[in-house]
């Protein structure tokens, strides 16, 4: 009976003439290295098997040290040189759901292994797969780092795609005429601000491994694969870091235009209080119930007053065209 390890691992080898691809086994498997021109490719889903974990680094005589960096889960990104291995750890985000969670990955490489481990099932590597299946290109003629190099490729190309899918700028202008600052409006574009933020944080890790491992020196791997992947990795990260400035553009602008209407809002209202000030003044002082008001014994008193109210609003409105207030 399988256990939970080899339920969740799977096995492809292949070579420039055959392949298989099944279930793993530990009895069957254990050994990464063939010892011929195949290479093996493994991928375990899980990082709780930790006694399955020294049993893979024990079979094929491998780093003691790996068992400690596979013990710290949150060890972020690096790329550390094991004789004739190299570990990598990278967090990356799972962009085949829509909550944008991550996840730590695990690479252990030599010139005909990769063993792939991930913390959370799933993955884009299908494509990789058919293509191995099929026999199509030259990757069942290339070693372990060419695999890698298919792998770190596809990790960016998801990451590009998801971004474009999930940031969309909208433009400035047509957001400034059909949104209102509400609640509902700054909250989406604080959650558009951590998308970004989280694919910003996710493509530098990317990059520094990249760099990383433009510079190491193993026996069997070859670097040369990787300065194309800093290139797309750098072009990401530049239209990231566009998008960045663009969305604290419209925002700026957004409550620019925002104000200025407040401020249009403000102006009509005094225009009004200042006309309306004084006509309110006399409408009070002819409202009071004394006796001697002279005004009030006029026969023409009320037409007189209006009239008055007249030409105090026409002053005022003069003299405001005249300041350009509208």
């Amino acid at each position: 009976m399988k256990t939970d390890f080899e339920e969740n691992s799977w096995v492809i080898n292949y070579s420039p003439d055959n392949y298989y691809n099944r279930k793993f086994s530990l009895q069957e498997d254990l050994q990464l290295s063939k010892g011929d021109k195949s290479i093996t490719w493994v991928n375990t889903y899980g990082l709780e098997y930790m006694e399955e974990f020294r049993r893979m680094v024990d079979g094929n005589d491998l780093d003691d040290f790996l068992l400690r960096l596979l013990l710290n889960q949150k060890s972020g990104n690096k790329v550390i040189v094991l004789e004739d291995q190299l570990f990598i750890a990278a967090r990356i985000l799972k962009t085949e759901h829509h909550s944008m969670e991550s996840e730590q990955m695990y690479f252990v490489i030599s010139k005909d292994f990769n063993w792939c481990i991930q913390e959370k099932r799933g993955d884009h590597f299908d494509w990789i797969r058919q293509r191995i299946f099929e026999n199509k290109g030259i990757i069942r003629k290339k070693r372990a780092d060419y695999l890698l190099f298919f792998i770190l490729e596809t990790l960016i190309t998801n990451y590009k795609d998801k971004y474009e899918e999930s940031v969309v700028m909208e433009n400035a202008l047509d957001a400034i005429v059909k949104r209102e600052p509400t609640p509902e409006f700054m909250f989406e574009v604080e959650q558009k601000k951590a998308i970004i933020q989280d694919f910003k944080k996710a493509s530098h890790g990317l990059r520094d491994i990249i760099i990383k491992l433009e510079r190491v020196e193993v026996k069997g791997f070859q670097a040369k694969y990787f300065s194309e992947l800093r290139e797309q990795i750098n072009g990401l990260i530049a239209d990231i870091d566009s998008d960045i400035m663009e969305l604290e553009s419209q925002i700026n602008l957004f409550f620019s235009v925002q104000g200025h209407r407040l401020n249009e809002v403000m102006k009509t209202l005094t225009i009004f209080s200042v006309v309306f000030i004084p006509l309110t003044f006399m409408a009070g002082i002819y409202g009071m119930n004394f006796e001697n008001m002279p005004e009030l014994k006029w026969p023409y008193g009320y037409f007189i007053l209006l009239g008055v109210m007249l030409v105090v609003t026409v002053i005022s409105i003069l003299i405001f065209k005249r300041k350009k207030w509208f």
